[in-house]
């Protein structure tokens, strides 16, 4: 049978190849744009997470003393360079994209609050809206242009708990023997940690340095330092507290309000006078002593009291009951034997090794096993130092310089020593921890965290 020509193109297979490659064509054009594309947008994502955190870690960072609305101006300042508007538009990171509010770290959640300066959630993004959306260079040509990408970062402030009840110093935090460290008590140096025998570390204990191979100890130490190898970990701090420490101190001057405790009224303060005694109930009679020193008398109550002894002068404080207030001075101060400070902040500029000293007895807080209210905060641009007997309950000392101290066996409870320098403790102390109970007016510096 003679087949008719005008039928042989159903079954010529000429050209087949030319369709086959249209479609392998089309298939690697997808492949290829799916992993050159999507490999785009992966990187900007993370040029994009990379500029949010860094925005909310500017923002808290800054909002810890300055407005939201400055907060909010330094995050978008952070990331100008990191988002370049080339590749990223105008609007990936705008005003209303910082907010701040409030972490819950139970529920692990965000919640919006303006006034608050704990937490703050970023967000950043590419979007079709904002037209900034991230640009496809193959899948464009099957009609995918753009991808929209988002990313958001939350940071959160924290207070470490070396800072609420331990010992923290910039430099060596030396420890003798003998003594007794409760659950929850933290010892902590930038440089490392230096002890000798025969102390005890109850579980839950935290000794840390930022090479715990560094911890200086006899050869038999971790057999004679029972809890100690349990107790160690590794990692550094920088001292935000004492970074901030001259603005406290200098603020106590005109009784600014941001760094008073809750027992002192801002606004007001009081020249104390060695003749003038404000603090005297009326129906009793002036006391008589030493006109060179202090009494608790000499203080007006609720009040910033200021002195000033100037050059290297020094004032001595005499024994008794002080509360319900703030010193502020230039002077070295010596505390007397029996010297109690309850709900007193006292602070001086003076430099010296020993700006704040007590021969032996002096109590900082009341004794009141961890109760509330009752502590004592004291504050130098110098060192502090106590020959013997020192008692603490829910007290703070703040030290530019050295923390030298020996305590009264079982008369540490409810203690934060910040130190710039060393901080040395001798032996037969029992350091025991409060749970924080007590200390709700220590000063402390937040520190920042990712939290999400």
């Amino acid at each position: 049978m003679v087949r008719s020509k005008q039928f042989d193109w159903v079954t010529d297979e000429d050209g087949s190849t030319t369709i086959l490659s249209l479609f392998l064509f089309m298939i690697a054009l997808v492949l290829g744009g799916l992993a050159i594309d999507f490999n785009k947008v992966v990187s900007e994502r993370t040029q994009l997470q990379v500029a949010a955190d860094s925005a909310a870690h500017a923002a808290l960072y800054t909002r810890e003393r300055d407005g939201s609305e400055a907060a909010v101006a330094k995050a978008l300042e952070t990331v100008t360079d990191m988002l370049p508007e080339s590749q990223f538009g105008s609007t990936a990171l705008m005003t209303t994209d910082v907010n701040f509010g409030e972490w819950n770290k139970s529920e692990l959640t965000f919640s919006e609050n303006a006034d608050s300066t704990t937490a703050v959630r970023v967000q950043a993004m590419m979007k079709q809206e904002r037209d900034n959306a991230s640009r496809n260079i193959l899948l464009r040509l099957i009609g995918q242009d753009t991808f929209d990408v988002s990313v958001e970062s939350v940071y959160s402030t924290y207070f470490p708990g070396c800072f609420t009840e331990g010992f923290v110093a910039e430099g060596v935090v030396d420890i003798q023997s003998n003594n007794s460290f409760t659950d929850g008590f933290c010892i902590h140096s930038n440089q490392y940690v230096s002890m000798n025998q025969n102390n005890y570390f109850e579980p839950g204990t935290v000794v840390s340095m930022p090479n715990v191979e560094d911890l200086d100890i006899p050869k038999s130490g971790f057999d004679k330092n029972d809890g100690l190898q349990t107790a160690l970990r590794s990692g550094s701090y920088r001292l935000r507290l004492l970074n901030q420490l001259p603005d406290i101190i200098e603020s106590f001057w005109s009784a600014k309000a941001e760094h008073l405790p809750p027992y002192v009224s801002s606004g007001y303060y009081y020249d104390v006078d060695l003749k003038e005694f404000p603090g005297l109930p009326p129906d009793e009679p002036k006391p008589k002593g030493n006109t060179n020193s202090l009494n608790p008398y000499h203080f007006e109550p609720n009040t910033v009291n200021r002195m000033s002894c100037g050059g290297s002068g020094k004032i001595t404080m005499d024994a008794g009951l002080y509360e319900q207030f703030v010193f502020i001075s230039d002077c070295e101060v010596k505390f007397s034997n029996g010297v109690i400070l309850e709900d007193v902040v006292i602070a001086t500029t003076d430099t010296g090794a020993s700006s704040l000293n007590s021969p032996q007895g002096l109590q900082i807080g009341r004794h009141d096993n961890c109760a509330p209210g009752g502590g004592a905060t004291l504050m130098t641009l110098g060192g502090f130092s106590a020959a013997s007997s020192l008692s603490v309950h829910n007290g703070q000392i703040l030290a530019m310089g050295d923390i030298d101290f020996a305590a009264n066996a079982g008369g540490v409870k409810g203690a934060s020593f910040v130190s710039y320098g060393q901080i040395d403790g001798t032996s037969n102390m029992d350091m025991g921890y409060c749970q924080n109970s007590g200390m709700e007016d220590v000063y402390r510096a937040p520190y920042f965290r990712m939290v999400d």
